[in-house]
């Protein structure tokens, strides 16, 4: 388990019967989360007063929000020198997934001590945690969602950070005619991240399904990587898919570059009884520069 124990703006204060307190800066959000099966109180008896707002979920599937007190439509958090902008969106989202500082850690840290000029592949990008954290470290990221909503609100995040400029490039497209177009450009990249869903559609309706199109979009990222590969990681939340299934893909598409592979969980810390919340699962394979 990758737990991410750095921050200081953000933190799971406690966690009960399928729901999470946190604190994100100056705001509590009451957030349901299926992983929390177990019995530590009431939150919202425990919390009343503290409470900011709450995420319901309805049987219908969705939910809403009731905010308790005045909250902005967006607010800031830092994390180390990177900023992200925080609002309350649709089926329970802020527009950042805390666990990942984990591994924002792991690419700066890959990218600094490499010593040369790096080229990063952010797909599914979302919001650009991935995407703001390498523009930290100094590489040149091309950031691609389907969605135009996601990549402004990244571009937000990439200015409030201080990095806006010639090293970044925003693509609104579907990931895989993406990738197939770069393949017949000759172009690319030294690291590669990558964050799919379950489902979803693409910028013209394409459909994507993890089960039957994650393995050959890895194999064709793996003819968009340099000569000498940094990084390739990819996450997923994808409930039932076990992280050794991330790390038999990438053993088979990246096998004849030399490295190392691991994959496992990445988790949040909970303040109240020292439990940590697992979030989600990775897979990666790293140079062994």
């Amino acid at each position: 388990m990758l737990v991410a124990n750095n921050w200081k703006e953000y933190e799971i204060i406690d966690a009960s019967l399928g729901e999470k307190l946190e604190r994100w800066g100056d705001i509590y959000l009451l957030r349901p989360d299926p992983q929390i099966v177990w019995n530590n109180g009431n939150l919202l008896e425990k919390y009343k007063d503290k409470i900011d707002a709450i995420y319901y979920r309805s049987n219908k599937g969705g939910g809403h929000w009731e905010n308790l007190k005045n909250i902005p439509t967006s607010w800031k958090i830092h994390y180390k020198n990177l900023t992200f902008n925080i609002k309350q969106m649709g089926f329970k989202h802020t527009g950042l997934f805390p666990e990942q500082a984990i591994n924002w850690d792991f690419m700066i840290e890959k990218i600094k001590n490499s010593g040369r000029s790096i080229k990063v592949l952010n797909l599914f990008a979302y919001t650009g945690g991935a995407t703001v954290a390498c523009l930290s470290a100094g590489a040149h990221v091309t950031h691609v969602d389907s969605s135009r909503g996601m990549v402004d609100w990244c571009k937000e995040n990439v200015k409030d950070s201080g990095h806006e400029g010639e090293m970044i490039r925003y693509i609104v497209d579907d990931v895989l005619k993406f990738v197939q177009r770069e393949i017949r450009r000759g172009n690319k990249y030294d690291a590669i991240i990558m964050d799919p869903p379950s489902y979803g559609r693409g910028a013209n309706g394409e459909v994507w399904d993890i089960e039957k199109n994650l393995n050959y979009l890895v194999e064709q990222c793996s003819q968009i990587l340099s000569d000498k590969p940094l990084f390739f990681l990819i996450n997923s939340y994808t409930t039932g898919l076990s992280s050794y299934v991330l790390e038999n893909i990438l053993k088979l598409n990246l096998k004849k570059y030399a490295g190392k592979i691991s994959c496992g969980e990445v988790g949040l810390p909970i303040r109240e009884n020292q439990l940590i919340l697992p979030c989600g699962i990775y897979g990666r394979w790293e140079s062994n520069e």
